[in-house]
């Protein structure tokens, strides 16, 4: 009996992590196209920029004044030569999501970002030379064939939001990768990782932001009516990126390695039917099936990958393991940021 509610109340609390975790997410996704289309705001690096600010003062607080994270001290050298790297990816990776929204619509945005496991998987056989089994490729066909299908039938297409984009998933892959080298012996959270990275990114970014948007977000200031709503607004998108990774955390240990990678292929769902609920970008039935096409794969991928690994911890420790066996390093649970 006593197991039971344990049970019960284990799948309560991983439910409402899932649920805060789609709802942060979503509301972020959605403000920032709110920012560059209804507040006129289009000026993605300074958005960028806002993020990293909001997010290192709010990993330092929740670290060092609130003690809700241990901190994981990490040597001042490797700040510079393992964290600042990663740090640099990880700028180009949240701006090139940012550009991507200020061209393109979120539903097919969001579609695009589905094809990380693919590039992560073929960044790893050309430059790092691994090799996988034959179900790993095989599980990435319905998720380019599915982006390629959403590419093609997108009526809202624009080249640049497109190439921004895609180059955003080279950059997680090269980011996912870099870390299993950059950053081995330090077990990282999300919340350490935005503590570490997010004021690099911000040093990274600042200067960019300004030579390249700085005229244009003063001539803003002077010509957008409702100044200091807008500047609310903006500001808030910042806040919740920084909960957004709080809600990374709390999902990954709330819940299995499965129902996190079903649960992330279904936010992306609810963040393409509300941001066109709100938007109202048109969506033609074909480009629909693509999207859709692309989650399952994503989700079989997924499946595909959890399978391997649980053959790989039940196999013999004497048995050597194949070439052709290798798993991506896309980890079952990611932390996103």
């Amino acid at each position: 009996m006593e197991e039971a509610k344990m049970g019960d109340v284990a799948t309560i609390r991983a439910v409402l992590a899932i649920l805060q975790w789609w709802g942060f997410n979503v509301t972020v996704i959605i403000m920032n196209k709110w920012i560059f289309q209804k507040l006129e705001f289009k000026f993605p690096l300074t958005v960028s920029c806002v993020h990293f600010i909001c997010s290192s003062i709010g990993a330092y607080i929740a670290i060092k004044i609130l003690k809700m994270k241990p901190l994981i001290e990490v040597a001042p050298e490797d700040r510079w030569r393992r964290i600042f790297p990663m740090s640099f990816v990880f700028c180009i990776n949240i701006v090139l999501g940012n550009v991507s929204l200020r061209y393109i619509p979120v539903s097919f945005m969001q579609t695009i970002k589905s094809f990380t496991p693919a590039t992560t998987v073929i960044l790893q056989w050309l430059f790092w030379r691994k090799y996988f089994e034959w179900r790993i490729w095989a599980s990435l066909v319905p998720i380019v064939g599915g982006i390629m299908l959403t590419s093609i039938t997108e009526l809202s297409f624009n080249m640049f939001g497109f190439c921004a984009a895609m180059v955003g998933c080279l950059a997680t892959s090269t980011k996912t990768i870099l870390a299993e080298s950059l950053l081995h012996g330090y077990k990282f959270d999300s919340i350490n990782t935005v503590y570490y990275m997010a004021p690099f990114a911000t040093m990274i970014l600042s200067v960019p932001a300004i030579v390249l948007e700085g005229s244009g977000v003063i001539n803003w200031l002077y010509t957008y009516d409702s100044i200091v709503p807008a500047l609310i607004i903006i500001t808030t998108s910042g806040v919740l990126a920084f909960c957004l990774n709080f809600s990374i955390f709390y999902v990954i240990h709330s819940t299995t390695a499965v129902t996190f990678n079903v649960a992330g292929n279904l936010k992306v769902a609810v963040a393409v039917l509300v941001s066109w609920m709100i938007f109202r970008n048109p969506i033609s039935a074909m480009n629909a099936v693509g999207c859709a096409i692309t989650l399952v794969g994503c989700t079989f991928y997924g499946y595909v990958r959890h399978l391997i690994s649980q053959q790989s911890v039940n196999s013999s420790p004497r048995t050597p393991r194949s070439r052709m066996e290798m798993l991506p390093l896309v980890g079952d649970k990611q932390e996103k940021i």
